[in-house]
């Protein structure tokens, strides 16, 4: 296999453009700029994998810088917490900066714009000055103080400084050009007085510098050689420039540049409304589990390398669109599949009581850690006559597709042996209460009998009730339960929480988590992937569930789709996405004639000019046995690639040679035809 050479996104041709004209690598540097007024969230890691990627990519250096000139709402607590969440993400930064640094500069600075006449003092309300703004298509008028003499202006800064007056009563504004059809060059604002104490610089300044003002020089003062940002400052860029050349000299002048932010499905991504879930006690904190932000997503089990991944595919775009949430579970799964231990726990718990197991009787199971990775070894887990299995694991009466333990039949207990169902107890109200089967002592799995290979289709996970550990289990979902929470104009976004975003249950689990570390992280084998709380003690232990072993949302997607859908015109109510083709058409692939196949395979392709790759790769986990959906994904992705000019990332990649040793031929075939594209 060749090595990968991975293509270039927009930002890296920028910064490799200006290489080749003359900038040395050793004037490159990068900055991430928070401002301290929240957590960081899944949004802000995006920008943080841009700067630290360039980073590390062109072994430059990168500042962490926080952008603290609003002392009303920003906090040590912010500072503290973004740099833990940087840390942990796996960056390091070469300084630690802050915009507080720089105040006398940037005062200083504004001085020198009075005297040269390209800043004044307006004393007008705020109110006023955004009523003389004018429109996109209407100039602004100019301020009755615009023409204040330079004196005059400069002893009203000077007494703004000293704070000798009120909050609102004076702002310094830069004069540049009120009919600019940008309207953020129409004289902005660069000071405002706020009376509150800062908490680095306590009460020395009661003027503080507007962001546009202290953005740009606080770079140029770094020596940043390419300011990232989001595209929302896009149209701040020539105020950013004119800024810059009202004090550059000669050193490293930063450029800046723009690109489109993360946007997830299901997700808020305002501090300001993160913040009020916090403060109206909708969530426990800024860490709770069901939260964005990053402290809130290590809480609840992500990893680093997950979400990395998650950021290195969606990659960097020039334009707004919005992320599947699956595709961010499905990184962090796929990861904690290579790196979790397997345990056994039942969530809801029904006895089964094997009649013909000798009472009183215990033994010891071997049972792997993890099947991906040999290196985790095994570990032992007790078995006795009286065990706890999933409620649903059983029914009375079953139908042919029932592979579980119903009666008359037989299942296999996990590294363990086969029983069969026998009868049930039920209470007054008919509820089960105990299920009685028998086993077969020959059956004991790995033994090598012939009774231990015995063909049966269901396999159960199970806990020994005497050696059982009963545990808080927070079963945590999406905290909203529509695709876009705040992109209604007429509701609020709190109206769209989901009421089932956290259920607390006692669950059962084997007795070597008993200690357990806090954050590690399991397979709860059958049900999904679960952490350990920070709120779990040795003798009280919380487990947290951080993601399912299959997308269940993709099931309730359509439905609510439809609901959605009761408003549209009726010539709109039957058209699907383009994604969901290509699954329906996977789902009938091989069992079709060829004539047949050949038209879903155009469907496919059709379907697959309008689907972006993220919406791809939750497909890729697809169960072996639904050959026809990977064989699906395979055509189409093969289309996007080609259609876009990219190369597969790993992801990509990884599934492309899994199917290449796959036993279905027809998904051989496919991927062997995108295989030879790219060399894999």
């Amino acid at each position: 296999m060749s090595e990968e050479k991975k293509p270039l996104n927009f930002i890296e041709h920028i910064v490799e453009e200006d290489l080749t004209t003359g900038m040395s690598t050793e004037n490159l540097r990068f900055r991430f700029p928070p401002e301290p007024n929240g957590y960081l969230h899944i949004g802000h890691t995006k920008a943080i994998g841009i700067s630290f990627g360039l980073g590390l990519r062109y072994n430059a250096p990168v500042n962490l810088r926080f952008d603290d000139t609003n002392p009303a709402k920003e906090e040590q607590e912010y500072v503290d917490a973004i740099k833990e969440d940087i840390t942990w993400l796996g960056y390091q930064w070469d300084k630690e900066c802050y915009s507080s640094d720089y105040f006398q500069q940037l005062y200083d600075w504004t001085v020198q714009l009075i005297k040269s006449g390209k800043a004044y003092v307006d004393s007008q309300s705020a109110e006023t000055i955004a009523s003389q703004k004018g429109t996109t298509v209407e100039p602004g008028s100019n301020s009755p103080y615009r023409d204040r003499s330079v004196e005059e202006n400069l002893q009203l800064f000077q007494n703004m400084k000293e704070g000798k007056f009120d909050e609102g009563e004076h702002v310094v504004r830069a004069k540049i050009d009120m009919a600019d059809p940008n309207m953020l060059m129409r004289d902005p604002l660069m000071y405002r007085i706020l009376k509150k104490s800062h908490h680095r610089t306590g009460d020395d300044w009661c003027i503080y510098p507007m962001y546009d003002w202290t953005h740009g020089e606080s770079d140029y003062i770094e020596s940043i050689s390419h300011s990232l940002c989001s595209l929302e400052f896009k149209p701040h860029r020539k105020l950013y420039d004119w800024f810059l050349d009202q004090i550059y000299s000669t050193d490293i002048r930063p450029k800046q540049r723009e690109f489109a932010r993360l946007n997830l499905s299901y997700t808020i991504m305002s501090k300001r409304k993160l913040l009020k879930l916090v403060e109206e006690g909708v969530v426990s904190g800024w860490d709770d589990p069901r939260m964005p932000t990053i402290s809130a997503l290590r809480r609840r089990g992500y990893t680093p390398t997950s979400i990395r991944k998650f950021v290195e595919t969606v990659g960097v775009a020039k334009r707004e669109n919005v992320i599947d949430v699956s595709l961010l579970e499905f990184c962090v799964r796929e990861d904690l599949n290579k790196t979790a231990s397997r345990v056994m726990a039942v969530l809801d718990p029904v006895k089964l009581v094997i009649t013909n197991y000798p009472k009183g009787e215990e033994e010891w199971l071997e049972a792997e850690n993890n099947p991906e990775d040999e290196a985790a070894g095994s570990r032992k887990v007790p078995f006795s006559g009286e065990l706890y299995i999933e409620r649903e694991d059983f029914k009375e009466e079953a139908g042919r597709k029932f592979f579980r333990l119903t009666l008359g039949k037989e299942v296999r207990l996990k590294n363990a042996y086969i029983i069969k169902g026998e009868r049930v107890i039920k209470d007054a109200e008919g509820n089960i209460t105990e299920i009685q089967c028998t086993y077969d002592p020959k059956s004991k799995s790995g033994s090598g009998t012939e009774e231990s290979k015995r063909n049966v289709k269901g396999t159960l996970h199970w806990v020994s009730i005497a050696h059982a550990i009963p545990s808080e289990i927070r079963i945590y979902d999406r905290l909203f339960n529509d695709e876009a929470p705040d992109g209604h104009k007429d509701k609020d976004f709190i109206e769209f929480l989901n009421p089932d975003s956290l259920k607390i249950i006692t669950g059962y689990v084997e007795p070597g988590l008993k200690d357990v570390k806090l954050l590690e992280q399991f397979q709860f084998q059958r049900l999904g992937y679960f952490n350990v709380d920070i709120d779990s003690k040795p003798d009280a232990l919380v487990f947290n569930k951080t993601v399912g072993l299959r997308d269940t949302w993709a099931k309730v997607k359509p439905v609510l789709t439809h609901q959605n859908n009761q408003n549209k015109p009726q010539n709109q109510q039957n058209a699907i996405p383009a994604i969901e083709e290509i699954k329906r058409a996977g789902k009938k692939y091989t069992n079709v004639p060829d004539a047949k196949r050949e038209v879903l395979k155009t469907k496919i392709i059709e379907a697959a000019k309008t689907v972006e790759i993220e919406e791809l790769v939750p497909l890729y986990d697809t169960a072996v046995k639904k050959a026809g959906t990977r064989i699906a994904t395979m055509i189409a992705l093969g289309i996007i690639l080609k259609n876009k000019g990219n190369q597969p990332d790993q992801l990509a990649k990884d599934f492309i040679t899994k199917a290449l040793d796959d036993k279905n031929e027809l998904l051989q075939l496919e991927a062997k035809e995108v295989a030879s594209n790219y060399d894999i």
